[in-house]
């Protein structure tokens, strides 16, 4: 039997974490807070991500099913209203720490730079935006005419390029291609999904 192409399948069953490629899409006019849809490369919904509204600190809860029974990771903001905010993210099921993402403030006011962290908070790489020029230029087209350039940004870890993330250009709704480029023993599916995650609720920010 054919599964429709957005209906959601067992993460168990698939191993949605596996997979090298995913589409991350924002939902449309959800008011409070923002839900985010993560597709697998055959376009099957994978991923569920809920941030919630009216929070004092961040909180965005990943869940493997639509009804939102099967919670998978969580992203947790250390601080409240901080530029350079730390964000835990965090396994529901075992409630163990998985790394920790962190934003680099000042840096990130004209290139968004973020900080890789393990568990016990040792750097080991960075999510960047694309360039420097590309950046700059984002920034003053969204002030004059909204966001025209879509946001690319690289993972590094240990040198090498672990992830890409690529924005599509659509003045209308946000959509993120993922691809990752190392095995996920070498670089964890869930912090990279959770940093894509951050870069769509940041954008929004933004844009709103």
């Amino acid at each position: 039997m054919n599964v429709p192409p957005n209906e959601l399948t067992s993460a168990y069953n698939r191993d949605p974490l596996s997979h090298n490629q995913y589409v991350l899409k924002r939902q449309l006019l959800k008011l409070v807070g923002a839900r985010f849809n993560i597709y697998d490369p055959s376009g099957r919904l994978a991923y569920l991500a809920d941030q919630k509204g009216f929070k004092l600190k961040e909180e965005i809860r990943v869940y493997g099913d639509e009804a939102m029974s099967r919670p998978i990771f969580g992203i947790f903001a250390r601080q409240v209203l901080d530029v350079s905010a730390a964000y835990d993210v965090v396994d529901l099921a075992t409630n163990q720490k998985i790394g920790v993402l962190k934003r680099k403030g000042m840096q990130s006011l004209l290139r968004d730079e973020w900080t890789l962290m393990d568990p016990w908070d040792r750097e080991f790489g960075t999510v960047v935006e694309d360039s420097m020029a590309l950046a700059v230029v984002r920034r003053v087209l969204n002030m004059v005419v909204g966001n025209l350039v879509p946001q690319n940004y690289d993972a590094i870890v240990g040198g090498q390029k672990a992830a890409d993330y690529r924005q599509n250009f659509n003045p209308f709704s946000y959509h993120l291609n993922i691809e990752f480029l190392m095995a996920p023993q070498a670089f964890d599916r869930r912090l990279g999904l959770a940093a894509a995650i951050l870069l769509a609720a940041i954008e929004g920010k933004q844009r709103g």
